[in-house]
């Protein structure tokens, strides 16, 4: 059965998902005695034995990533792909603007090429520089979103059309400002709720307080997982890494939300 694209929790009035839900956990469970947790299909109420069995499910099972699942009682993207199988859950692989594609493929070209730091850890090297003059900046500082810009600059030259993103270094910055050039922001808490609406090509947006942020491609999307393209990180997936690297990250863990140019 597909992910409904929201979280189904206490209180869902979709019988049919309520129904498909209760035989998978009663199929997944098969608990006897004291701790049986029968559950009754044609019972369209997700109560609180439902969600009692919900967590017990997640305290003992993993994601498709082998990852712990999150013990809260609601059937998030995760949850329902290890009920129903990663196939029933949002897979987005290819953008469909024809800029982001190449915008994905100038970004990847940069990880493939292994760009580092030059020394390490100072935010320095030849095409660190070029990052942060291409968005206005001296070199030196920090350096992801000047990475995201260049891409699409580049990108934008080698199909010969005016650079639709904002021109700026600064992550939260670039948050606050892209809804003036035309992108669509989804917050965070909607993209987990529904990782359809997060596409190949968007942009990720991390904000750790005090104006700190961090961010990064989305090359595509794999149920509760993004798998990125990033710079100024490492395998780490810290904000001050030394290099270009493709990771791949829970989407719950991108705490502001998506930008997206297409």
């Amino acid at each position: 059965m597909r992910y409904p694209g929201r979280v189904v929790k206490v209180g869902e009035t979709d019988a049919r998902i309520v129904k498909a839900l209760k035989t998978a956990l009663n199929k997944a469970l098969v608990l006897r005695g004291s701790e049986a947790i029968v559950l009754e299909p044609d019972n369209p109420a997700f109560g609180p034995q439902m969600k009692q069995a919900v967590k017990l499910f997640q305290a003992r099972h993993l994601d498709e990533q082998g990852q712990p699942l999150k013990t809260d009682g609601e059937v998030g993207s995760l949850t329902w792909a290890a009920l129903f199988g990663p196939a029933d859950v949002p897979q987005h692989v290819q953008p469909h603007d024809p800029l982001l594609v190449t915008v994905l493929a100038v970004a990847g070209s940069q990880a493939d090429a292994g760009v580092r730091e030059q020394p390490r850890n100072s935010n320095r090297g030849p095409e660190v520089d070029d990052y942060l003059r291409r968005a206005g900046m001296q070199p030196g500082v920090a350096w992801c979103c000047a990475f995201t810009y260049w891409c699409f600059d580049e990108a934008s030259r080698q199909t010969g059309q005016a650079n639709p993103m904002f021109k700026t270094a600064g992550c939260l910055h670039h948050w606050q400002n892209a809804p003036g050039q035309g992108a669509r922001r989804l917050l965070a808490r909607d993209a987990v709720a529904d990782p359809g609406r997060v596409q190949p090509g968007a942009i990720f947006i991390m904000d750790f307080g005090g104006g700190l942020g961090h961010t990064g491609l989305v090359e595509r999307i794999e149920g509760g997982y993004i798998h990125t393209i990033e710079g100024n990180t490492d395998a780490s997936q810290g904000r001050e890494g030394g290099g270009v690297y493709r990771l791949q990250r829970k989407l719950a863990s991108i705490n502001k939300g998506f930008i997206d140019y297409a």
